[in-house]
């Protein structure tokens, strides 16, 4: 059983309780703002407690906090206080050590534009430069600034209103921004950061309905299997319904006899082979084997992970009837 270390952030040191927002809510999105100063002097600077809020008006926020040592304020927070206006850019592993830079102290009135290497370009309706290496940039007006306290590491949430993006035509396919193409990065704790593409993307399709038939109404059969995971379990229950008997009796019905080998099984779970398990795991119960349960459930467990949820109920229903609870 695990063990839970439980934190009052009022009687928790600050670092400590940084460390606990900064691990446990992650990975986050990461603005790259850029601002100017009354005096009209560029600032470049990140900041990963950043979000999205709304599509009418397109809202985001993000939060310039006071420092942890002294609770100073930062350059940018008072530019737009001043200025009320800011570029946000998204951040992509191509200029991620870029980015890095900017988040480096420098004095009051260095220009992070020239120190990090990116470039500026003009925007077309504020003040504030563009970078032109980002594929994603958002032209913004400030419509609130909330102070969420005066003391050390406390938060001061700025509010916009995005008035125009800037979106690099390469990264759509069908409509939508592709995250293999836009290749974005997100912030962990320390110095950790997580590429959004590769082995790190996942797809989960949502419910098809707005009555899914939800965990309360899982099999008991299902429920108290030691092979599927609470996710497993939760990704059955999105589904509309669940096979009948005589329908999953018919999809049976369909398949040839197979050699019900231990070694053929293992070989097609190790390739993710889930339909070529279903043959072998169904010709194991045809052979009325006590391992073919086992197997029908370990079989549904890998179509769940090929987004195959039409098959995983199958084999578990299939696996309640040669369990005798169907």
């Amino acid at each position: 059983m695990s063990t839970m270390r439980h934190l009052d952030p009022k009687n928790t040191p600050i670092p400590e309780v940084h460390r606990a927002l900064l691990g446990g809510v992650a990975p986050r999105p990461i603005a790259l703002v850029s601002t100017l100063s009354k005096d009209g002097i560029r600032n470049l600077a990140p900041f990963s407690f950043f979000n999205a809020f709304g599509a009418n008006p397109p809202t985001i926020a993000f939060s310039p906090a006071r420092r942890g040592r002294d609770a100073t304020l930062k350059d940018t927070y008072q530019n737009l206080v001043d200025t009320k206006e800011c570029v946000v850019q998204a951040v992509t592993y191509d200029i991620v050590h870029q980015v890095n830079l900017t988040s480096a102290e420098f004095e009051t009135g260095v220009d992070e534009f020239v120190r990090s290497g990116l470039t500026p370009v003009e925007s077309d309706l504020v003040k504030p430069f563009r970078v032109k290496e980002s594929p994603f940039q958002m032209e913004c007006a400030v419509k609130h600034i909330i102070n969420l306290g005066d003391t050390n590491a406390s938060g001061n949430l700025i509010v916009c209103e995005v008035l125009r993006f800037h979106v690099e035509e390469s990264l759509f396919r069908d409509g939508q921004i592709q995250p293999e193409l836009i290749d974005l990065v997100g912030r962990n704790s320390g110095e950790f950061y997580t590429r959004a593409r590769g082995n790190a993307l996942f797809r989960i399709a949502r419910p098809g309905t707005e009555n899914p038939i939800g965990y309360d109404n899982l099999p008991d059969l299902v429920k108290h299997t030691s092979v599927l995971t609470g996710n497993d379990l939760g990704n059955l229950a999105t589904a509309e319904s669940i096979p009948t008997r005589e329908e999953v009796l018919q999809f049976v019905d369909g398949f040839k006899i197979a050699d019900a080998s231990e070694h053929l099984f293992e070989e097609y779970a190790e390739s993710g082979d889930y339909k070529r398990m279903l043959m072998v795991a169904i010709s194991f119960a045809r052979a009325e084997s006590p391992e073919a349960v086992n197997h029908l459930e370990l079989t549904a467990k890998v179509a769940l992970a090929q987004r195959d949820r039409d098959i995983a109920w199958k084999a578990l229903v299939y696996a309640g009837i040669v369990a005798g609870h169907l």
